[in-house]
């Protein structure tokens, strides 16, 4: 079965198996003691970390291993934002940052704090002239991600580094999904990243903070990890990330050439056999190995279920779950469609036949579910005399709404208008999409006794 989800955790790698195994024999002892058994796990330890340093870019002692990449998040934004208190209290991120980033600034704010979100392009990366904007005097951290986590879009994390730096602000890092492709350039600060993103075990992190940025660690101290980590390393999950992260690194170049070609036939194909579709991010400025598309609609959670039961694993942003009602934020603040999202990530290895199989299950697929839904067909229909019509589409799931006005569109003179009551939040954002990809004329949203009411003018 065709595992494609490494963007959220890659298969362990034969190397972090070898080295977790030896580990668990050699470094089960307290590294902080001096007796035999104790200098071997802290020669272990040290090695591990030279390692992983070698890797980031930075000087050993100034790289800690933490229990998650969401906990180097979480600890690097509090410990720096601390550090330069006296600076100010305003935090400055991407409005694509992951979850943990966007967590970890709510707390900021709930505590008193600010921040404030650089909104992106249409391909997912930051204008980096718009994020320096968001600097302010009173500016005490900046946050930006390598490579998102959702659409693969490479941000111009070097460019940015040199403009905080320039106004004197410390930038983090979050690398988790591109550390294993290589280093991240620029003048960075701080850098988080996850082994499990990689192909180590899960349950290791990683937090790099360059010598000269003030940090003040928060929570009860600790003697372990430089006080910025506390509790008892678990060192051989630590020795299996860092032998795994040289050893992915030694099959990066050879690799990312290869996945890089099979993703660049998924975004061809995709958008050549399926129709109504948005193939989004950034088409040259992306992670070799991740590609995400939308498909008009299509329940995202049906899509992924039907892909599941002919053997692939994929995943999606869409909002279009049993477990929330909000769209993907990446999505949304990007402002692209949102309904019947898939995210497609190669593992290291891949078979170039699972990716052509996946390519011919698709289309299928795609087509089943919208026949299950009632989709209109890709061809618009013929134009047909009609007055202005509303669409109550409350208390009905995406990708319901924007199907509801699919169908009625014709109905309606071109110049007209078809208003569609809808109290998914998702609508917000898939409707104006719809026009776009439609080439409607989206007037606006109004308010409504129930949700809210979007206007499209038909424009052919």
């Amino acid at each position: 079965m065709p595992y494609f989800d490494t963007a959220s955790a890659a298969p362990l790698h034969p190397v972090a198996r070898q080295a977790l195994l030896a580990a668990l024999d050699e470094g089960w002892a307290d590294p902080a003691r001096l007796y035999r058994e104790g200098r071997r796990a802290r020669l272990l330890l040290d090695a591990a970390r030279e390692a992983a340093a070698e890797a980031v870019g930075c000087r050993p002692d100034e790289l800690v291993f933490t229990s998650s990449g969401t906990t180097a998040v979480h600890a690097g934004i509090a410990g720096a934002l601390s550090g330069r208190r006296r600076v100010g209290r305003h935090l400055a991120l991407s409005a694509v940052e992951h979850s943990s980033v966007l967590h970890s600034a709510a707390a900021h704010e709930a505590a008193g704090g600010s921040f404030t979100e650089v909104p992106v392009e249409r391909s997912g990366a930051v204008d980096p002239a718009a994020y320096a904007g968001a600097l302010r005097a009173d500016t005490a951290l900046a946050c930006l991600q390598s490579a998102n986590h959702e659409v693969g879009t490479e941000q111009p994390v070097a460019e940015v580094a040199a403009l905080c730096a320039e106004a004197g602000v410390p930038l983090l890092v979050d690398a988790a999904q591109s550390l294993g492709w290589g280093p991240v350039a620029g003048r960075w600060s701080l850098l988080t990243a996850s082994a499990h993103k990689w192909g180590g075990p899960a349950g290791v992190g990683l937090l790099a903070v360059r010598k000269g940025v003030r940090f003040a660690p928060q929570g009860p101290a600790g003697e372990r990890e430089s006080g910025r980590a506390p509790g008892f390393e678990n060192l051989p999950a630590i020795v299996a990330a860092a032998a795994s992260l040289r050893a992915v690194r030694d099959e990066a170049a050879a690799e990312a050439v290869r996945l890089r070609a099979l993703v660049g036939r998924i975004r061809s194909v995709v958008a050549g056999r399926v129709g109504d579709v948005e193939v989004v991010g950034d088409p040259e400025r992306r992670l070799p190995h991740l590609v995400t598309f939308s498909c008009l609609y299509v329940d995202g959670e049906t899509l992924l279920h039907e892909l599941d039961r002919h053997g692939f694993s994929v995943s999606s942003g869409s909002s279009c779950t049993s477990s929330t009602l909000e769209p993907s934020h990446v999505l949304k603040a990007m402002g692209v469609l949102s309904e019947g999202n898939v995210r497609v990530s190669l593992p290291m290895g891949t078979a170039e036949a699972d990716v052509d199989r996946f390519l011919d299950v698709l289309p299928g697929v795609v087509a089943e579910v919208r026949e299950r839904l009632g989709a209109p067909g890709s061809a618009p229909p013929s134009p047909a005399p009609a007055a202005s019509l509303v669409v109550d589409a409350l208390g009905r799931r995406c990708p319901i709404p924007v199907i509801e006005l699919a169908k009625v569109i014709g109905e309606v003179p071109v110049g007209a208008t078809v208003t569609v009551l809808a109290d998914d939040e998702a609508a917000r954002l898939d409707i104006p999409a719809w026009c776009e990809m439609r080439e409607q004329e989206y007037v606006g949203e109004e308010p409504a006794d129930r949700g809210s009411a979007y206007v499209v003018r038909r424009l052919s």
